[in-house]
């Protein structure tokens, strides 16, 4: 499967946040998640396990209630059921994979 970032849909999660379905298939799927400085990515958990990349700004990760900043190039691994969450201290913009799919993202 082959997606052209340009031509795949970007949803409007609102407060500042959107983000883009890509590859995805099997177990595994990747989504760009973009956020203006001051977005929010409400501390949550789910049952997948994920990894994020940072492909550009900076961000307060809040890890199972551990902050600490984050920049581009800098990655992080969240076991299933961690609690985990953002802030954008500037426009940023991260790539999750996760595994299994996020049915709820598909939906």
């Amino acid at each position: 499967m082959v997606v052209i970032n340009q031509e795949a849909q970007k949803q409007d999660l609102g407060g500042g946040l959107s983000r883009k379905m890509l590859a995805l298939g099997g177990g595994m799927m990747a989504v760009e998640v973009s956020f203006e400085k001051g977005g929010i990515g409400a501390v949550h958990s789910h049952p997948h396990e994920q990894i994020t990349y940072v492909l550009k700004g900076s961000f307060e990760l809040n890890m199972n209630g551990e902050k600490s900043i984050i920049r581009q190039g800098d990655t992080y691994y969240t076991e299933p059921n961690l609690p985990h969450g953002v802030v954008a201290l500037e426009d940023g913009m991260l790539l999750d994979v996760f595994t299994p799919q996020r049915e709820d993202f598909l939906k």
